[in-house]
């Protein structure tokens, strides 16, 4: 009998396994409780790409395209888990498309499955109605079978007396209630436990509704390493709603995971040095406005050895820090111990610091491993920066790129249009800079605005920019986003025409666009980093 069995369900890019179950791992197993884990959205996604599941689902259509992807399948699985020819980009993006294409067989006039994205036209995971609909069994999505036939039988073998399921992104929601109210039914005596950064995110809007999210005995609003220990050593436990920071862990067990499974060129570890957000400035981010903990950090001296344990544990050499920002402190840490980081490439998330202005800095962060990082730069315009609080200068983040490029570190930018307040000559400049700065520019995520519900810039909308902003419908109680109009001319519709007629027409920015990776784009951008930086001079010739 097992004590807590955890389980993230589908549907998330099946690119590594999920760092938040590891940590909990860990965290119970070293509190002596007996604890396993299943990623069952890598399970579900291999279970809808066997051929003895696609072919009776494909019988019947004809089009060239599914038959030829289903001829490539074996070979395009084997290619995005480190075959031969995966550092092709063209090969790449080929077995990328023949996959996607095969899970389309699966999909119905109101579910859509990518390998980076579930919809469903039908229900919303914002309606409570619609998640009760699949926890009691009356709606059902295309993951059914897999829940059924393949996750259940384990599920009963492994007995557990705790079933938490960690649900992080709106993607997981509707398939994360189905499941839930699958095991409700087949295990009525098991407690069943929700947490997760998107259960979070709804904990003021269930207070204020006194909503109850019916397939759970209890939901774990924050770090769930305290809270689960509680269930099993601690007391019963009788609220619905659970709220304990007193705990948060770093340190992951991947123990769990079957690595060599995963749709990666080379197989991906994550690890995160710090969270929550050292910065919390930036209005437009809930993580300012409404933190879920107070920040915390991984020991500093502990961060490279810590990823030394994993590649070697492991046999992996790549390691994601999933920091919301890495911060500067960790970042010194690495370059200041590249003896631990030997074979090891490491990418992830920092801000426009005043240290990567610093040439030899960088430098020493590339030959710590650092083969890409991703930087939110949201606007070439400055005064849209300074309205969001971005604490960044657009003069350094020239001498950031330049230092970047010039260590052979590729760059993984993020653009967001149609920010409260933003005209069209501020889009201009972003244009001008996206255009002036290409060559030192890696790769490109350009988004349209959503305004989370929690955000520093809806405490003063007049002042940022917003004339109004339209009530959450009451239909859609857990909506994460706040729909406004701005007191200008520009918004989310002029915004996205921009960005398809002026952005997207531009050659210099349309390259870039154009060679992030499909669906899977940062988790993979980093095994083409090396085509995308500027050729490093020979020191021999210079």
């Amino acid at each position: 009998m097992t004590d807590i069995l955890l389980l993230q369900p589908p549907a998330l890019k099946p690119a590594e396994p999920p760092l938040a179950l590891a940590v909990l791992l860990a965290h119970l197993r070293a509190q002596d409780i007996s604890c396993d884990a299943i990623d069952c959205n890598l399970e579900a996604y291999l279970y809808l790409l066997e051929h003895a599941h696609l072919a009776p689902a494909a019988s019947g259509q004809t089009d060239t395209n599914l038959q030829r992807a289903m001829k490539h399948r074996s070979d395009s699985l084997e290619l995005l888990r480190g075959g031969s020819g995966n550092n092709n980009f063209a090969r790449y993006n080929t077995a990328v498309r023949y996959l996607n294409r095969l899970l389309a067989v699966w999909n119905t006039e109101t579910e859509k499955l990518t390998l980076g994205d579930y919809q469903h036209s039908g229900l919303s995971p914002f309606v409570p109605k619609d998640l009760d609909l699949l926890a009691n069994g009356q709606q059902q999505t295309l993951f059914k079978t897999y829940f059924t036939d393949h996750l259940l039988p384990r599920i009963r073998k492994a007995q557990p007396r705790v079933i938490g399921i960690s649900i992080n992104y709106l993607h997981q929601a509707l398939p994360a209630f189905e499941l839930a109210g699958i095991l409700r039914r087949s295990f009525p005596d098991v407690k069943l436990v929700a947490g997760g950064g998107l259960i979070t995110s709804w904990k003021e809007h269930l207070k204020q509704l006194s909503l109850q999210l019916s397939p759970f005995d209890q939901l774990i609003f924050g770090p769930a390493e305290a809270a689960l220990s509680a269930l099993v050593k601690g007391p019963a436990q009788h609220s619905t709603m659970i709220s304990d920071h007193s705990t948060i862990a770093f340190v992951p067990d991947f123990s769990f995971a079957r690595i060599g499974d995963y749709l990666s060129p080379q197989a991906i570890l994550p690890l995160t040095a710090s969270r929550g957000c050292y910065w919390r400035q930036c209005l437009f981010c809930p993580e300012a406005a409404t933190p879920v903990h107070p920040y915390c950090s991984f020991p500093q001296a502990e961060l490279t050895r810590e990823m030394r344990r994993l590649a070697d544990q492991y046999s992996v050499h790549y390691i994601q820090l999933t920091d919301n920002a890495i911060p500067v402190n960790m970042l010194k840490a690495l370059a200041e111990n590249t003896q631990d980081m030997q074979e090891i490439n490491w990418f992830g998330f920092v801000r426009f610091e005043k240290a990567l202005e610093d040439p030899a800095f960088v430098h020493a962060l590339a030959a710590s491993g650092c083969r890409m990082l991703q930087l939110g730069l949201e606007s070439g315009s400055q005064t849209v920066l300074d309205r969001l609080k971005k604490g960044i200068k657009l003069a350094a983040v020239v001498k950031v790129l330049d230092n970047l490029a010039a260590a052979g570190i590729a760059t993984f930018v993020y653009i967001m249009l149609g920010t409260p307040g933003e005209t069209q000559a501020d889009a201009e400049q972003t244009l001008h800079f996206l255009e002036k700065h290409a060559g030192k520019i890696g790769f490109l995520n350009i988004s349209i605005m959503n305004m989370p519900r929690a955000s520093g810039l809806l405490d003063n909308p007049q002042h940022y920019g917003i004339d109004d902003t339209d009530s959450v419908a009451s239909e859609t109680p857990l909506a994460l986003y706040q729909r406004f109009n701005s007191n200008s001319n520009w918004n989310r519709a002029t915004a996205r025409r921009f960005l398809n007629q002026r952005l997207l027409g531009s050659s210099l920015i349309r390259n870039i666009v154009n060679r992030t990776p499909p669906l899977f784009t940062s988790n993979h951008a980093v095994f083409f980093a090396q085509d995308v930086v500027p050729a490093r001079p020979n020191p021999s010739q210079a």
